[in-house]
Order: C-alpha cells, then sequence, then structure tokens
C-alpha cells in the first residue's frame, strides 16, 4: 500500500504576488468569503501566507487602510508558513503542524511542487486524514490517535506556560476521558489583565476533539478582531464561528448535526481586582477571604454554537469584585457528573464546596491534589463518564 502524502490534503487557492498590494488582498477576500488565507507567491513559490482575520483586523483599524492600502501585501504577511512539498508523508507532516504551533491549524499551510505553489492544506483536514487513514488497523488508528494528542496537546500547551506564568497560586487539571477529549482551555496575558476559557465541546474522544480545533480557532480569531475585555460579546462571535464552521444556521437544518459547546469566559482587570465573566451552561465558584459560603456564578442555559442556538444570541457580562486571597474555580461537567461512590450517584458540586471550605488554607496545587484524590476514590470501579478539566487559583 502506498503511503498517503500530502498530496491527498491540496485545495486549490487564490494566491497574490509579493508585488501586488493590500488592495488587491481586500478585494481576493472580498469575492471569495469563503477563503481563511491567502498564499503570496515570487516567481510561483510561496513566500508567505496572509491570515484573513488578522489582515482585516489591522486594516479595520483607524487610518490603517489609508496608511497600507496602496503598499505591498507583505506589510501583513506571515513570513514562516509551514510550507511542505506534495510527497510528504502525512506523518511527518503532522509532526511539521505540532512544531509550528497553532497558526498552522488555525491558518492552514502551503503545499509545493518542487519548490513551485500547487495549493493550500487546512489543520483539519489533515486531522481528518490522519483519523480515515489509520481507521483500516487497529494499530494505525492508535497512532492518528496519538499524532492528534500531541496535536491536541501542543495546542494547550502555550496556555499552560502563561497560566504557570501569570497566576502564582494555581491548579490546573485536563483528563480527556480517552487519549484525547473534547475540553480545552485558553489563557492569555495582557498589559492590564488576562482573560480566560475554560470549555467542553460535545462527546469526548476523536469527534470532541475535532470540535476542540474549530472552537479554539474561532475563540482565537474573535480575541485578534474584539480583544479580550468584554467575554459576552466574544461568546457570541465565537457562537456564530462555530454555527458557521458546523453548516448549523437553524434548528430544522441538517437535523442529525447539532454540536457546540459549554464555557465559561474570564476577563480579569489586574488594576480593580475585578472579574468579568459570561457563562454558557458552566459556572464559576468563588471563595472570598472572610466568607465560608462558596459562591456560584451563573449564567444562560444555553450552548453556543449549537443548531438550536439562536444566530443572533447574546450572552451577557456577570461582574464579580474578588480580593486578595480569594479563590476562583472553573470546572467542565466531567468533574461533577462523575458516576461513584457506595450509592452510584453523580459526584456533585456539593462536594465540590466544601473540598474548597475544607483545604481552603492550602496551597491551591495542594487543593487540587486533594480533590483529585478524593475524585478518583469517589469514581473507584466506574467508568469515567466525560472528559475533565479543572482550574483554580487564589489571588495573591
Amino acid at each position: 500500500m502506498q503511503r498517503p502524502t500530502a498530496q491527498l490534503l491540496v485545495t486549490q487557492a487564490p494566491a497574490i504576488r509579493s508585488d501586488e498590494t493590500n488592495a488587491e488582498v481586500l478585494e481576493i477576500f472580498g469575492r471569495h468569503r469563503e477563503l481563511v488565507s491567502l498564499p503570496v507567491l515570487e516567481n510561483g513559490s510561496p513566500i508567505g501566507l496572509i491570515s484573513r482575520n488578522i489582515f482585516m483586523s489591522q486594516m479595520s483599524r483607524p487610518y490603517y487602510r489609508e496608511l497600507y492600502e496602496k503598499k505591498s501585501c507583505i506589510a501583513f504577511m506571515d513570513k514562516s508558513p509551514l510550507i511542505v512539498d506534495v510527497g510528504m508523508p502525512i506523518e511527518t507532516l503532522a509532526a511539521r503542524a505540532v512544531e509550528s504551533g497553532d497558526k498552522t491549524l488555525a491558518d492552514g499551510f502551503l503545499i509545493v511542487d518542487d519548490g513551485q505553489f500547487v495549493g493550500v492544506g487546512a489543520g483539519l483536514d489533515l486531522m481528518h486524514v490522519l483519523v480515515e487513514l489509520q481507521r483500516e488497523k487497529n494499530r494505525q488508528v492508535m497512532q492518528s490517535i496519538d499524532y492528534a494528542s500531541t496535536i491536541q496537546r501542543a495546542m494547550l500547551s502555550e496556555s499552560l506556560a502563561a497560566i504557570q506564568a501569570t497566576l502564582r497560586d494555581v491548579g490546573i487539571v485536563w483528563e480527556p476521558r480517552d487519549v484525547i477529549g473534547g475540553d480545552f482551555y485558553h489563557f492569555q496575558r495582557y498589559g492590564d489583565g488576562w482573560f480566560a476559557a475554560i470549555a467542553d465541546c460535545t462527546g469526548h474522544g476523536v469527534p470532541g476533539a475535532f470540535l476542540t480545533l474549530i472552537a479554539s480557532s474561532s475563540l482565537t480569531h474573535a480575541l485578534d478582531r474584539y480583544g479580550p475585555r468584554d467575554p459576552a460579546l466574544l461568546m457570541s462571535e465565537v457562537s456564530r464561528g462555530m454555527k458557521l464552521a458546523l453548516g448549523q444556521h437553524s434548528a430544522t437544518r441538517h437535523a442529525d448535526s447539532n454540536d457546540g459547546m459549554d464555557a465559561v469566559f474570564l476577563w480579569f482587570d489586574d488594576a480593580k481586582l475585578a472579574l468579568t465573566s459570561a457563562h454558557a451552561k458552566m459556572p464559576l465558584f468563588v471563595l472570598l477571604p472572610g466568607q465560608d459560603a462558596v459562591q456560584s456564578i451563573e449564567g444562560e442555559r444555553i450552548g453556543i454554537g449549537y443548531a438550536d442556538t439562536p444566530a443572533d444570541m447574546f450572552w451577557k457580562n456577570r461582574n464579580t469584585q474578588l480580593a486578595r486571597g480569594a479563590i476562583v474555580c472553573c470546572f467542565t461537567d466531567g468533574l461533577i457528573d462523575q458516576i461513584g461512590g457506595p450509592k452510584n450517584i453523580a459526584y456533585g458540586k456539593k462536594r465540590l464546596r466544601l473540598a474548597l471550605q475544607r483545604h481552603r488554607a492550602l496551597p491551591i496545587s495542594e487543593l487540587t491534589g486533594l480533590l483529585m484524590e478524593d475524585f478518583h476514590a469517589y469514581q473507584g470501579a466506574q467508568m469515567r463518564r466525560d472528559d475533565l478539566t479543572l482550574l483554580s487559583f487564589r489571588l495573591d
């Protein structure tokens, strides 16, 4: 059997020469609404890639269009996109995609034949091809899932590093039910605060992992366009982006497809110690210093991106005033819905509240460790029901 190569992923796409202007880029993006990115060529060879979202975001800034419209299109070009030969094996391509980072998954990569541009490839298509090819044999299935796991963990690694650099008293758990899963988190530091998201996509395993790529890409593009300070607006934009990507424009269309995610988006203002949150079927626990009760910050009981989620759905921001020493806890339902214990019932929110109250004096990493020990003991011999993500931190 011939080894599959990057040739399988070639998609014909418009391109632009390096001596053309940003006005031509605008015109091409206007004519091709489906275009995620635009290859830049020099003598037929690709030298860069222009991301639609980054380009349109830059050109929408005050005076940028007047300043840059007549300038070369390389002004907003990614000068180091992933470029692969049509003959590159899919497994090698997957490893290269992991090395090149999130931008390859979001904006795609360039495919050449003897150095000449032949088309573009998409990160999602790469994932699909990996999985479909490996289904032929069980060994190959496991190999593809391992590649997908590497890609998914690479997607989370930048956020994990930012969490650890920003929140000094923190605990984070990400446990997919299978090798890969449908939960993900996003964290980004800004000059005056930070943004965080915890999300639970429909399903687990391979289907859930595909959705995390779509959702994470939609969130990244929304942050690039609108900034981090309005979680509710970002949630609405991500919902629209997911509905578009999944073809779920109405509850009646594609009745066999109704996928989306539950999530909480957070913006923390350093100066005001103020937490702004938007919730899609996912609560937030807060334990303030000097108080015994754990507050539960709730939100709208409607998910993101589903077929029956209105296209004009707008979530509301919740504002919570924190103080030094406050403990904040975000979690997906894989924690509280897990069946176990002598009565074979769900772990529940009450046990989580009690753990926060009982161990509040401990460093959050130790508190998280004790909580997960209790959770695994409670689960016992029961099968894990879902992916699990937990982010807890103390404001210092």
